[in-house]
């Protein structure tokens, strides 16, 4: 008989890395704006999608935005595709926003990866600025960015992002559902349980959407 994974909710960088050593699937919710970023990225044709701490992070838990980098660059290399980097201040240049970005850029140089465009973190918006289709997307934030790569470095067999909020192609639940059919799917090919994480516990909409997202999750599974 096929085991029902377990399905859990937590807060905080510190609640992904934890989940993340237990060996679970993460789901970052991150709704203002890196997880709703990146869900309208994929809805852009988006290869992959992946978040990583800025220079200056100081989370009470390991990161490293080199690897996330590497392994995303290498993701790339391997599609023959480039590389989009989001990135804050929302209202900015380039130039400011790779000056906190210099570790996932090294990661991608190491890997031998191009980058296309930096752009904005500015949510659903984000892929009207530049063509993000078959690219392989990273959003370098402070919250966001900062639990999935906290994530990848304790030892997530897959690290994930969702949203409640609208995108171009989705509206209503389906943005939440895309999230929880893309966790179930990672969940039933690994075994691994899942962990939905509201990327700072210091965020209403972000709580609550992560609750939704759980609830989905179980609804569907049960």
């Amino acid at each position: 008989m096929k085991k029902t994974p377990t399905v859990r909710l937590t807060v905080n960088a510190s609640g992904a890395a934890r989940a993340a050593a237990q060996g679970d699937i993460i789901v970052v919710v991150d709704v203002i704006d890196m997880s709703t970023t990146l869900e309208a990225a994929l809805d852009a044709g988006a290869l992959a999608v992946y978040g990583s701490a800025p220079d200056r992070a100081t989370p009470p838990v390991a990161v490293d935005p080199f690897v996330v980098g590497r392994m995303a660059g290498g993701l790339a290399v391997e599609k023959g595709v480039g590389v989009v980097l989001v990135g804050e201040p929302r209202v900015g240049s380039d130039d400011e926003r790779l000056q906190n970005m210099s570790l996932t850029v090294s990661g991608l140089r190491k890997a031998g990866a191009g980058i296309n465009a930096v752009l904005p973190n500015i949510g659903a918006e984000t892929p009207k600025l530049g063509d993000l289709r078959d690219s392989v997307v990273i959003a370098v934030t402070s919250t966001g960015g900062v639990a999935f790569d906290a994530a990848v470095k304790a030892g997530a067999p897959a690290v994930l992002t969702g949203t409640v909020a609208r995108t171009m192609r989705k509206k209503g639940p389906a943005p939440a559902r895309a999230a929880a059919a893309r966790a179930i799917e990672k969940a039933e090919k690994t075994g691994a349980c899942i962990t939905v994480v509201a990327a700072s516990g210091n965020s209403l909409e972000d709580i609550l959407a992560a609750e939704y997202i759980t609830r989905l999750i179980i609804e569907t599974l049960t």
